[in-house]
């Protein structure tokens, strides 16, 4: 006998509220963490999802079937690793749950003048809810360089929009 388990499902690119709907209404229980964003261009979504192109689903994968999952509109399939549809733990849901329910109870806030080597926080894009330390604002443009960690003791560079920082609360 399976087990209900999370499984993360690949979408066709901006397709994620599609799949979502679909997969509601055949009552399969899925998970589609999204996040709350300012855009500087008023009519762009201010809501938007927090891994693009991928969301979560709850089911017995025996009862269901991956054939079926695969053919539901707005779907790519399962994510797959060495053939096996890729579990996803109770726990990381959780956390995910979490971190998303964190970065849109934030309040943006404005960024006022900020120095070399004062910590920000980013606030859209992929590295959004990761915080980062602020390295030089690049000269004729609304960008900035920030030292994001991604590894344990490695900074990586990165060019961002001054509109996606803010100072951490």
């Amino acid at each position: 006998m399976d087990m209900k388990r999370w499984y993360v499902m690949h979408s066709n690119p901006r397709k994620e509220s599609i799949l979502y709907e679909q997969l509601t209404i055949r009552q399969i229980e899925s998970y589609l963490p999204q996040i709350r964003v300012r855009r500087v261009n008023p009519r762009a979504r201010k809501v938007v999802p927090y891994f693009p192109g991928y969301l979560f689903i709850y089911t017995e994968l025996e009862r269901v079937g991956q054939s079926l999952l695969n053919h539901i509109p707005g779907a790519i399939g399962l994510v797959n690793f060495g053939g096996e549809p890729a579990v996803v733990p109770d726990y990381i849901i959780q956390e995910i749950r979490f971190k998303v329910d964190l970065i849109n109870s934030h309040e943006f806030s404005g960024m006022g003048q900020i120095k070399p080597g004062d910590l920000v926080k980013i606030q859209d894009g992929p590295f959004v809810g990761y915080e980062a330390i602020f390295d030089t604002y690049i000269s004729g443009s609304q960008r900035a360089r920030v030292l994001l960690r991604l590894l344990k003791d490695h900074q990586t560079k990165l060019v961002i929009s001054t509109n996606q920082l803010s100072r951490p609360t």
